[in-house]
């Protein structure tokens, strides 16, 4: 498996210099990939601009920009200025967000996310191919009707450039099976992917004519070490609330693809419980229902042992690339974590 990382450069310089820190100190381990993520935080491309012309090797990948907060062309030149800069180390996760943040800060309308993913990732590839774009659907006409003409970008990719999707429903999956290069996956129990993720990405996949060979799976979870067991209970009462809030307060008050993911995992009582809970304002409630399972099935937390033996679980459900987040009360501390995890995976 390859391994990466998630980085976000929100915060004030001193934050943001430890997270870059992180991110140039992860090459030198050996660290393949770093995705930034940009949420409602810091946007992803400008620190991705840094982060090339401080790394030389590492992959760098946009973890995610979200539709619908930029036009499909916009995407496509950000892409391509990023891939040209880099050397051809970018890749472009792309993923539609939730209706609270597309909606409730950039004012754009979440109907169709689906369409919507769909028209954008033709569009960017018309632009990667160099010709006159031209798109008529349901989401984008590219040229609008009147008097503008077909047009191509005059910024041309010197090197190919992979689109990730960041997806969770089964027609997202489907979709991403059917166009996408790489699979950004969360929430992610190995021992229910098979029925909740990789039916409905298998399903696309053959439709398309491709296999899973055609597809980076690229999944995420927290990695900490812990000393003992006394150790290892405090690590998974100290994540009970972080669980909560994904469960309970991601998303708007119908749409939680967080809830709905743990849901079709096995655990749907207990992720309908704890959303009740947290909308109701009961946090220390909601944490309580989540239980130890939920919090070790989808991370990657235990003793050295046990997260070893978990890396091989995931390496045989099928995962390409594992994208780690190290624990840390400090950028030492999640350096030495990250560390030992990129050689665990390595030795599994």
């Amino acid at each position: 498996m390859r391994t990466a990382t998630t980085v976000e450069l929100s915060g004030g310089s001193d934050e943001a210099g430890q997270v870059v820190t992180l991110a140039v100190e992860a090459e030198k381990l050996g660290l393949d990939v770093c995705w930034v993520a940009e949420a409602w935080g810091a946007d992803a491309p400008s620190a991705l601009g840094y982060l090339a012309a401080r790394t030389d090797t590492m992959l760098l990948g946009s973890g995610i920009l979200q539709v619908g907060t930029r036009s499909p062309v916009l995407v496509a030149q950000t892409a391509i200025t990023l891939s040209n800069l880099s050397n051809g180390r970018f890749l472009l996760g792309l993923g539609a967000s939730g209706p609270q943040v597309i909606e409730g800060l950039h004012g754009v309308s979440f109907r169709r996310p689906l369409a919507r993913i769909s028209e954008t990732v033709d569009i960017v590839r018309q632009v990667f191919a160099g010709g006159k774009i031209s798109h008529s659907g349901n989401e984008f006409q590219i040229p609008r009707p009147g008097e503008a003409v077909p047009m191509r970008v005059s910024n041309a990719p010197q090197h190919a450039i992979p689109i990730y999707l960041a997806t969770l429903s089964p027609a997202m999956l489907r979709l991403t099976g059917q166009i996408a290069d790489g699979w950004l996956g969360t929430s992610f129990v190995p021992e229910g992917a098979a029925e909740a993720y990789f039916a409905h990405l298998d399903e696309g996949l053959e439709g398309a004519g491709r296999t899973r060979a055609d597809i980076d799976i690229c999944q995420g979870a927290e990695v900490a070490f812990a000393a003992d067991e006394d150790d290892l209970a405090a690590m998974i009462a100290g994540r009970k609330k972080e669980l909560a809030f994904s469960l309970g307060g991601m998303g708007s008050s119908s749409t939680n693809f967080y809830n709905q993911a743990y849901s079709r995992q096995g655990w749907a009582d207990v992720a309908a419980a704890v959303r009740e809970r947290w909308q109701a304002g009961d946090r220390d409630g909601a944490a309580a229902l989540v239980t130890d399972d939920m919090v070790l099935g989808t991370t990657l937390i235990g003793t050295e042992q046990m997260v070893r033996a978990r890396l091989a679980v995931w390496r045989d459900a099928g995962v390409d690339t594992v994208r780690l987040y190290p624990a840390g009360d400090t950028l030492d501390a999640k350096l030495t974590t990250l560390g030992r995890a990129i050689e665990l995976v390595r030795e599994t």
